[in-house]
């Protein structure tokens, strides 16, 4: 899997440091998650040329990003979004206020009339659900879809695999033959991390191959997430041309895309501050904040998160593992090098926070939560949420 926190970083921390300059990270409160509205809009635009040239409708995959303060800027280029259940369905539904689209492994019958209430299309993992809950979404004027195994996935992680053996995610063609699909208006699948368009091309092949003669029948196919289409390597006029193939082959059918991280890709920092420095072996600086509470993928990814204007181990003189501030052995963010020595005090500024990142925080050890700030160029700081002790405590209490 490419990776590319990697690709092309002296430009990366160069352009970085353009749209979020050291008179905006040096400003705000630490820690922080600082999210662009300026580099949100830049991707939307991208996003829409390829709407524009294909006729796809493209949804906002709220699992990896959800701020409803930037939703009307987003909703004024995507179709609407995706949802993982109740909650994420009601937020779209009342924040985004377009098309909601929602799926999750197995829906619970004291929350399936809500969520319909909330959905455009609800999407069921199992013919067991399609049987138990397809009439009822059908009767109240929404659309049914069933998730479909593409049977193939060049993820090479296997926490984030939906196709490896034994996955819990979609049906197989062994699963719905003989099955009255009469009910379901589309089908959805999704194989793909953070991928190019080639790697789409080989999985809508091998989807093609197993479910194509159930394709003419259908209104739409969802052809997932994890395209990574607003990174500058992104082969977008692979993606335009794959879509308009498919479409051109079955009847102009109507194609769905959700992306979560191409949406704000690079469109957020992480800003905290060095708090203590000390020496074991290695200098260690410890800061404000904890990748265990509030940047759970880069220890679960696992992936070491990009800091402007350092480098690799080595690459420059002052060397430095990044210590996170709450009790676990190993919260540590990775290790970089600076070309001057760091101090207590100074800010770091990590890269492309915005996606997967206080979607997933938590308070762990009593670790207080960042603030969420958003700003553009032409209000500056535009908006702000902070986070108190009420907001740990009423989680247990």
């Amino acid at each position: 899997m490419v990776n590319y926190r990697s690709f092309k970083l002296k430009e990366l921390h160069k352009e970085a440091l353009k749209f979020f300059p050291k008179e905006i990270t040096d400003l705000v409160d630490t820690p922080c998650y600082l999210i662009s509205e300026d580099i949100i809009e830049k991707n939307c635009r991208i996003l829409d040329d390829v709407q524009k040239r294909t006729g796809a409708k493209i949804l906002l995959a709220q699992k990896a990003y959800s701020l409803p303060i930037t939703y009307p800027l987003i909703s004024r280029y995507l179709h609407g979004v995706c949802a993982s259940g109740l909650w994420e369905a009601r937020l779209g539904c009342e924040e985004f206020k377009k098309e909601v689209h929602t799926y999750a492994p197995a829906f619970e019958e004291g929350e399936i009339d809500e969520i319909i209430d909330y959905s455009s299309v609800v999407i069921f993992n199992s013919i067991n659900q399609l049987k138990k809950y397809g009439e009822r979404v059908k009767d109240r004027g929404k659309q049914v879809g069933l998730r479909v195994n593409p049977g193939y996935s060049e993820v090479e992680i296997d926490l984030y695999n939906p196709c490896i053996p034994g996955s819990r995610f979609g049906v197989n063609p062994e699963d719905i033959k003989d099955i009255d699909l009469e009910i379901v208006d589309g089908f959805h699948f999704h194989a793909l991390c953070e991928q190019n368009a080639d790697v789409l091309v080989r999985v809508l092949n091998s989807f093609e191959k197993r479910f194509s003669k159930y394709i003419n029948k259908l209104k739409w196919v969802n052809f997932g997430g994890g395209h990574h289409i607003t990174r500058k390597d992104y082969d977008v006029e692979l993606l335009c041309n794959t879509i308009n193939s498919f479409r051109d082959r079955y009847n102009n059918i109507e194609v769905y895309l959700e992306p979560g991280e191409a949406v704000v890709l690079h469109a957020g920092v992480f800003v905290t501050q060095v708090l203590d420095i000390i020496n074991n072996g290695v200098d260690i600086a410890i800061v404000d904040s904890s990748a265990e509470t509030h940047t759970p993928d880069v220890l679960a990814m696992p992936y070491r998160p990009e800091i402007i204007e350092s480098g690799k181990w080595d690459e420059y003189k002052y060397n430095y593992r990044i210590g996170g501030c709450s009790c676990l052995a190993g919260d540590f963010f990775g290790e970089y090098s600076f070309e001057r020595p760091l101090k207590i005090g100074d800010r770091l500024v990590m890269l492309d926070m915005a996606l997967y990142s206080f979607v997933k925080n938590n308070t762990f050890n009593g670790v207080k939560l960042p603030s969420i700030i958003v700003f553009n160029k032409n209000d500056g700081i535009k908006w702000q949420k902070k986070f108190d002790y009420a907001d740990f405590i009423t989680r247990i209490k």
